[in-house]
């Protein structure tokens, strides 16, 4: 039998050649194997961004009751509340990360906040997010219908996050609202992310209108508050203007960010939105935000709209989270016949700066803040900011 012995530096070589023609092949025709580097399939991802007691469980139920939306609201007060260690910037990064893995649809996330064997209920507000009362997560609401949040929590709960989990991966558009997030630096990795598609809408209020809620409702806020102002014991007796301090600074880093420092992947993806406009004109405020995030509007969601902003509702807001129908745009006004002058005066001068740059005009005495006629609201060419939404939003929608 014949043997012939190959030299080790022609085999070398042959194994080279070989390689760089792999390479070659793969790089004029791509791929073997069809590779989907976006995991969430053409998702989009949507961050309703504001602060506590600025109308955003409002805006959050108009988003959940789309039936392309899968919603939950809030979902990092779990971060807040099961992690001990105090202050809003020390929890930022896991606030992010878990609001990563919900967009992503991994709500597995969830287990490391949660008891063991926990249910859907255990989620904080679960039952105000339609996507969970509807199927695949339960039987009860119609995909295109709206959700009652009674009957959802009578007969949506469900043992584990699997039911919720497999629902997310349904819907075009994952919208998360968020209370918690005071910069917009923490979320450029989300920003950066090719798996994302993410849009923030920044929702803005009158410091003055946000304090009297604030005051109403100052229980449910108290665990908040001394997260915020770092605080393990007592609140101070001021710990309502220190918060709204706080909450001011962070909407003009926000905003100055978006508008002064905005690197290139945030173009196309940031919006302002003033509550004060949202209840002006809902039906156009409303509309412009699905056309940012590449959403259509109904005409059943139109009405259901007009329903929930007219209502005979005075303004009562002790109860933190309920969304009733109620007269919007009176409620946007109670401040000014509501809180003490002096009150007023006080949030006014921590709160000058916010103020200024979003166009919310100072009152200088009782009369003015009485007379409801006197617009105190600057044109929105003084405020508004957005980019056009990029043509990959456009071709999202559903």
């Amino acid at each position: 039998m014949l043997h012939c012995r190959v030299p080790m530096p022609a085999v070398v070589t042959l194994l080279l050649l070989q390689i760089v023609a792999v390479v070659l092949f793969l790089g004029w025709h791509g791929p073997l194997v069809p590779q989907d580097v976006s995991p969430t399939q053409g998702k989009v991802h949507v961050l309703l961004l504001s602060s506590w007691r600025s109308g955003s469980s409002f805006l959050g139920q108009v988003f959940s009751q789309h039936p392309s939306v899968f919603y939950l609201m809030e979902p990092a007060w779990h971060v807040w509340t099961a992690l001990k260690r105090p202050g809003a910037r020390g929890l930022r990064m896991a606030v992010r990360d878990l609001v990563r893995s919900v967009f992503q649809c991994d709500l597995s996330v969830m287990d490391a906040y949660l008891p063991p064997r926990h249910n859907v209920s255990q989620v904080f507000m679960w039952s105000h997010s339609r996507a969970l009362c509807s199927p695949p997560a339960c039987t009860l609401t119609p995909r295109d219908g709206f959700s009652y949040e009674p009957d959802c929590k009578l007969n949506c709960d469900r043992v584990g996050l699997q039911g919720a989990q497999q629902a997310c991966r349904t819907y075009s558009h994952v919208v998360l609202k968020e209370v918690r997030f005071f910069e917009l630096e923490s979320l450029y990795p989300l920003l950066r992310d090719p798996t994302l598609d993410l849009r923030i809408i920044h929702l803005v209020r009158d410091p003055r209108a946000v304090l009297r809620s604030r005051e109403q409702a100052a229980k449910a806020l108290a665990q908040d508050s001394a997260l915020v102002l770092e605080k393990d014991g007592v609140l101070p007796s001021d710990a309502q203007l220190r918060v709204m301090q706080e909450v001011c600074r962070s909407h003009m880093r926000i905003h100055e960010t978006a508008m002064l420092k905005a690197p290139d992947f945030l173009q196309g993806r940031y919006k302002l939105v003033r509550y004060e406009d949202l209840v002006h004109d809902p039906l156009a405020q409303i509309e412009a935000m699905f056309d940012f995030v590449g959403l259509e509007m109904m005409e059943t969601l139109q009405e259901w709209i007009y329903r929930i902003t007219h209502g005979k509702g005075k303004g009562t807001e002790k109860e933190a989270f309920k969304i009733t129908s109620r007269n919007a745009e009176d409620v946007s006004l109670a401040w000014r016949t509501t809180l003490p002058f002096q009150k007023v005066k006080q949030i006014q001068e921590v709160c000058k700066g916010a103020m200024t740059l979003l166009g919310y005009r100072p009152v200088q005495s009782e009369r003015e803040q009485r007379q409801l006629d006197l617009d105190l609201y600057t044109g929105r060419e003084h405020y508004r900011f957005s980019w056009i939404p990029s043509k990959s939003s456009k071709s999202s929608k559903s």
